[in-house]
């Protein structure tokens, strides 16, 4: 076979390094985004940030010296008119040329530079200037060794007392059991197994009661026994239940509990008060959780009777090119790599402007479409698909489905992901649709207005949305309440 060299002309479609930055800024997350931003801002000198969260801070000078927050030594420009606003892009275009370097660029939905004062008036007294330290929380065995040193004890019990508290689990309990805690301690220590349960009995009277238990049986009996104010009868019932029939109680077989302790309606009724008062998890009062707070991207409110969405102006990051560099750039007093930087910072602070303009335009969307769900909650919510939206904004479906992952959105109702408002649709009498998401408010309400003697099964629920003409199998009602997490109806019924 003869070898040769040819020519061939062809199109095909090609990703450039601003339309790759693009589609990557537009797909993060407000976290992710600005831990990108940080990353650019380290290797980008060209690029800077006005609303540094670090402003208010003490920084260490080069030379040793203290800068406090009101002792700045520069101020910024004074605000240009506001007029003749001009795009992100265009304020870097600026800072190349060196005459507009000085202003600030933010990032806005309406594609405009927001000129504005970076400085503000932080007087050195302001408490808001201070940094906050949080305290840190007293942990469950610091707790449990705080009473073990209040107790008259000996060293020897002390260090048995603290063996056992370093085998407690997050919740309190004692998985390991004492003969496996015996048979792993040296030898001659000479330590007997009456001494460890001694021991074990000690830190089961510490508080929070229920602490040391081996399973939750004898942590819910540690409770009751120590529970003030409850009837002599009504205690030795609650105990039995605990100790004998657990898997019944949980099971809400009140039949064969009134069968085995032999007693009416009433008495079962009073023990089952006394051990849902008991704590199951007693050292969880100590676990450390961190709450995971969502800032959102977009904020719906009603203004004069409309709904309107606006971009959260709190998690937009302002951009400026550095006037300093852009200037030695205009001179050719730097190398061709700050040429490379100054493009670099000028794709980013225009890919940050296009996603900000992407996620609200896609937010306006939805809240035209679902203007019932912000006037009457979850129950009017209408079936929506990524496509409608694609097609009425010219964008990809892709596109739609970058834009409401991990974006959110606060509302009358609460904070949801974009996502949420998008659901699969149910066939009606009528010939119309109803959302899926709508339908699990609609179980939801049902089964919270249900008698708990007589709760709703799966297949009278079905019926019951079948009244209000929504066409819905018994089993989608069951594949919806248990991504609900509502118990099925043998555990939702009581006395």
């Amino acid at each position: 076979m003869k070898q040769s060299l040819q020519l061939r002309t062809s199109q095909h479609l090609a990703l450039t390094p601003q339309l790759q930055q693009s589609i990557r800024l537009l797909q993060l997350s407000t976290l992710e985004l600005h831990q990108e931003l940080e990353q650019a801002l380290s290797d980008n000198p060209l690029l800077e940030r006005l609303d540094d969260p670090l402003d208010r801070s003490v920084r260490l000078l080069g030379d040793g010296a203290i800068n406090a927050p009101g002792q700045q030594s520069e101020a910024p420009p004074a605000p240009g008119s506001q007029d003749a606003p001009a795009p992100a892009e265009s304020a870097a275009e600026g800072g190349e040329e060196g005459g507009g370097g000085g202003e600030e660029a933010q990032v806005s939905h309406d594609g405009d530079t927001d000129w504005s004062d970076s400085s503000r008036a932080k007087g050195s007294d302001d408490e808001e200037s201070r940094p906050q330290i949080e305290a840190s929380g007293t942990t469950l065995r610091e707790h449990l060794m705080e009473q073990a040193r209040l107790a008259v004890l000996s060293q020897r019990d002390r260090a048995l007392v603290e063996i056992l508290v370093d085998a407690l689990d997050d919740n309190g309990y004692l998985e390991e059991s004492l003969d496996d805690i015996h048979a792993r301690l040296p030898d001659e220590l000479e330590i007997d197994a009456d001494e460890l349960k001694t021991a074990l009995a000690l830190v089961q009277s510490f508080d929070p009661v229920g602490v040391g238990a081996r399973d939750a049986a004898e942590c819910l009996a540690l409770q009751i026994r120590r529970m003030p104010g409850i009837p002599l009868v009504t205690r030795r019932m609650a105990l039995a239940i605990v100790e004998k029939h657990l898997t019944w109680f949980a099971q809400r077989e009140s039949t064969k509990l009134k069968k085995a302790l032999d007693c009416d309606d009433e008495d079962l009724r009073e023990a089952q008060v006394v051990i849902r008062a008991c704590n199951p998890h007693p050292g969880n009062v100590f676990a450390s959780n961190v709450s995971d707070f969502v800032v959102p991207d977009v904020v719906v409110k009603r203004v004069k009777g409309a709904w309107v969405c606006m971009l959260n102006q709190d998690v937009m990051p302002r951009l400026r090119v550095n006037s300093a560099y852009a200037a030695l750039l205009k001179q050719g007093k730097t190398e061709a790599q700050m040429g490379v930087q100054l493009q670099e910072a000028k794709w980013l602070i225009k890919n940050m402007r296009q996603r900000f303009d992407t996620i609200l335009r896609v937010s306006e969307a939805i809240v035209e479409r679902q203007k019932n769900f912000f006037s009457h909650g979850a129950v009017a919510m209408r079936p929506l698909v990524l496509r409608e939206i694609a097609d009425t904004l010219g964008l990809h479906e892709s596109t739609i489905s970058r834009v409401t992952t991990q974006k959110f959105m606060l509302t009358p109702h609460g904070m949801f992901e974009l996502k949420y408002f998008f659901g699969s649709h149910v066939a009606t009498d009528a010939g119309g649709e109803a959302s899926s998401t709508a339908i699990r408010a609609l179980i939801v309400q049902l089964t919270g207005a249900e008698d708990p003697k007589n709760p709703l099964s799966d297949s009278k629920i079905a019926d019951m949305l079948g009244e209000q003409g929504m066409v819905i199998a018994r089993r989608t009602v069951a594949k919806y309440r248990e991504a609900l997490k509502i118990p099925p109806v043998t555990l939702r019924k009581s006395l």
